[in-house]
Protein backbone atom coordinates (compact mmCIF):
# COMPACT_ATOMS: atom_id res chain seq x y z
CA UNK A 1 0.00 0.00 0.00
CA UNK A 2 1.30 3.13 -0.90
CA UNK A 3 1.54 5.96 1.69
CA UNK A 4 2.79 9.40 2.51
CA UNK A 5 3.25 10.74 6.27
CA UNK A 6 3.93 13.74 7.11
CA UNK A 7 5.22 14.82 10.88
CA UNK A 8 6.87 18.07 12.63
CA UNK A 9 4.11 20.02 13.02
CA UNK A 10 2.92 21.61 16.16
CA UNK A 11 2.34 24.92 17.98
CA UNK A 12 4.51 27.42 17.24
CA UNK A 13 4.65 30.96 18.57
CA UNK A 14 5.16 34.20 15.55
CA UNK A 15 8.52 33.92 14.43
CA UNK A 16 9.61 30.96 15.27
CA UNK A 17 10.37 27.57 13.19
CA UNK A 18 9.20 24.50 12.48
CA UNK A 19 11.02 21.05 9.84
CA UNK A 20 8.22 19.39 8.33
CA UNK A 21 9.05 15.80 7.41
CA UNK A 22 7.23 13.82 4.59
CA UNK A 23 8.25 9.94 4.48
CA UNK A 24 6.83 7.41 1.93
CA UNK A 25 5.63 3.91 3.27
CA UNK A 26 5.29 0.80 0.00
CA UNK A 27 7.32 2.99 -2.49
CA UNK A 28 10.37 5.23 -3.44
CA UNK A 29 10.69 8.81 -3.32
CA UNK A 30 12.87 8.51 -5.94
CA UNK A 31 11.69 9.96 -9.38
CA UNK A 32 8.89 11.28 -7.77
CA UNK A 33 8.17 14.95 -7.76
CA UNK A 34 7.03 16.34 -4.35
CA UNK A 35 4.71 19.41 -3.04
CA UNK A 36 3.44 21.27 -0.02
CA UNK A 37 0.21 21.99 0.59
CA UNK A 38 -1.96 23.51 3.31
CA UNK A 39 -5.58 24.01 3.81
CA UNK A 40 -6.31 27.21 6.38
CA UNK A 41 -9.73 26.63 8.53
CA UNK A 42 -12.54 27.69 5.97
CA UNK A 43 -10.38 28.18 2.81
CA UNK A 44 -9.30 26.13 -0.04
CA UNK A 45 -6.21 24.46 -0.31
CA UNK A 46 -3.10 26.30 -1.55
CA UNK A 47 0.49 24.75 -2.97
CA UNK A 48 3.29 25.96 -0.87
CA UNK A 49 6.34 24.51 -2.41
CA UNK A 50 7.82 21.38 -4.34
CA UNK A 51 11.18 19.60 -5.12
CA UNK A 52 11.51 18.04 -8.32
CA UNK A 53 12.81 14.23 -8.40
CA UNK A 54 15.86 15.09 -9.28
CA UNK A 55 15.83 18.05 -6.55
CA UNK A 56 17.04 20.85 -8.76
CA UNK A 57 14.11 22.08 -9.28
CA UNK A 58 12.15 24.23 -6.77
CA UNK A 59 8.74 26.08 -6.84
CA UNK A 60 7.37 29.04 -3.84
CA UNK A 61 4.37 30.20 -3.80
CA UNK A 62 4.86 34.58 -2.96
CA UNK A 63 4.28 33.60 0.83
CA UNK A 64 6.56 31.41 1.58
CA UNK A 65 9.40 32.91 -0.84
CA UNK A 66 12.42 34.00 1.90
CA UNK A 67 10.74 31.67 4.34
CA UNK A 68 10.35 28.52 3.67
CA UNK A 69 12.88 25.76 2.12
CA UNK A 70 12.16 22.64 1.05
CA UNK A 71 14.74 20.07 0.63
CA UNK A 72 14.89 16.11 -0.03
CA UNK A 73 17.34 13.25 1.40
CA UNK A 74 17.60 10.05 -1.10
CA UNK A 75 19.23 8.02 1.60
CA UNK A 76 16.16 8.76 3.89
CA UNK A 77 13.83 8.94 1.58
CA UNK A 78 12.25 11.91 2.96
CA UNK A 79 11.31 15.50 2.09
CA UNK A 80 11.50 18.83 4.29
CA UNK A 81 9.86 21.78 4.42
CA UNK A 82 11.60 24.21 6.96
CA UNK A 83 9.62 26.99 7.92
CA UNK A 84 11.38 30.17 9.57
CA UNK A 85 10.21 32.82 10.33
CA UNK A 86 6.28 31.70 10.81
CA UNK A 87 3.06 33.97 11.01
CA UNK A 88 -0.27 33.44 12.04
CA UNK A 89 -1.58 33.23 8.79
CA UNK A 90 0.75 30.24 8.18
CA UNK A 91 -1.68 28.27 10.20
CA UNK A 92 -2.96 25.04 8.31
CA UNK A 93 -3.28 21.45 7.66
CA UNK A 94 0.04 21.10 5.72
CA UNK A 95 0.18 17.93 3.50
CA UNK A 96 3.03 16.47 1.05
CA UNK A 97 2.03 14.99 -2.22
CA UNK A 98 4.07 12.84 -4.79
CA UNK A 99 3.77 11.98 -8.68
CA UNK A 100 6.25 9.82 -10.66
CA UNK A 101 7.91 12.43 -12.83
CA UNK A 102 11.49 11.61 -13.20
CA UNK A 103 13.33 14.62 -14.81
CA UNK A 104 10.40 16.78 -14.79
CA UNK A 105 9.89 20.55 -13.51
CA UNK A 106 7.71 20.48 -10.52
CA UNK A 107 3.84 22.55 -9.95
CA UNK A 108 2.14 23.68 -7.27
CA UNK A 109 -1.03 22.32 -9.35
CA UNK A 110 -2.78 19.70 -6.79
CA UNK A 111 -4.08 18.13 -9.59
CA UNK A 112 -0.68 16.80 -10.58
CA UNK A 113 0.03 15.02 -7.83
CA UNK A 114 -1.26 11.27 -7.03
CA UNK A 115 -0.08 10.37 -3.49
CA UNK A 116 -1.29 11.94 -0.66
CA UNK A 117 -0.31 12.21 3.34
CA UNK A 118 -2.89 12.68 5.78
CA UNK A 119 -1.53 16.16 6.74
CA UNK A 120 -0.12 17.52 10.11
CA UNK A 121 -1.38 20.40 11.99
CA UNK A 122 0.72 23.63 12.47
CA UNK A 123 -0.42 26.04 14.52
CA UNK A 124 1.71 29.71 15.00
CA UNK A 125 0.02 31.27 18.20
CA UNK A 126 1.16 33.37 21.08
Amino acid sequence: QLQLVESGGGLVQPGGSLTLSCAASGFNLDYHNIGWFRQAPGKGQEGVSCISSYGGNTHYTDSAKGRFTVSRDSAKRAVYLRMDGLKPEDTAVYYCAAVRAPNTACSLQRAMYDYWGQGTQVTVSS
